[in-house]
């Protein structure tokens, strides 16, 4: 993780959260212990449950946290605007970059172990999800006026499918610099965007 990207945690519960999701990404749930994730920042084991009831409560308070910052992060990107809506596609794609190369390891620990939530956790996650691919839609919308609605969102799925491989992308040091990187994933988004305006809308179907 870049630090200039990633500022330090500011405080203990963070910095648990940060060990945890490391630790939950390399060898899944079950494979760490709390007594690990303590030995990661410093205090016993049993010091943890200070902050949280269990490994239970961390993995949700990561899935749905992220969930949380992704749809808090793009509602400000469209409500700061910019001078066109093309502009405010280009920030949400900055955005969701900056989480998929500074955040790795939340990414593989979603895919992993989202169905070891409780419930009411996994629903809420689903549904912070939803609403975050419906405000990309929209915005997908106005500068791609031409494809339907399901196109729209068929391609922001696709999008983040491409933006979220990161942790796929071998070691960091066989990748190009951050900065490379978020240019190269910057426009990898465009082209496909891109790509979905230049499918033509179907055609109604008309009864013979």
């Amino acid at each position: 993780m870049s630090n200039a990207h990633a500022p330090a945690p500011t405080s203990r519960r963070e910095q648990i959260l940060k060990e945890a999701a490391r630790l939950f990404a390399e060898r899944g749930f079950h494979g760490v212990g709390v007594d690990e994730i303590g030995a990661a920042v410093g205090i016993s084991g049993p010091g943890l449950y200070r902050h949280f009831a269990g490994k239970d409560a961390m993995l949700a308070e990561l899935l749905v946290g992220i969930s949380e910052r992704l749809l808090e992060g793009g509602r400000m990107r469209v409500a700061e605007g910019g001078e066109s809506p093309e502009a405010v596609l280009d920030a949400l794609i900055d955005g969701h970059i900056d989480f998929a190369l500074d955040d790795r390891p939340l990414i593989t620990v979603h895919d992993r172990e989202l169905d070891r939530l409780r419930e009411a956790d996994r629903k809420r996650v689903r549904q912070l999800q939803r609403q975050y691919v419906e405000l990309w839609v929209a915005v997908v919308r106005q500068v791609h006026p031409g494809p339907s609605e399901s196109q729209a969102r068929a391609a922001v799925h696709a999008v983040f499918g491409l933006l979220n491989s990161t942790p796929h992308l071998g070691r960091p040091g066989a990748l190009p610099g951050r900065t490379e990187m978020a240019e190269l994933l910057h426009r990898l988004a465009l082209g496909a965007f891109g790509a979905v305006a230049a499918v033509e809308p179907a055609e109604p179907v008309t009864a013979s």
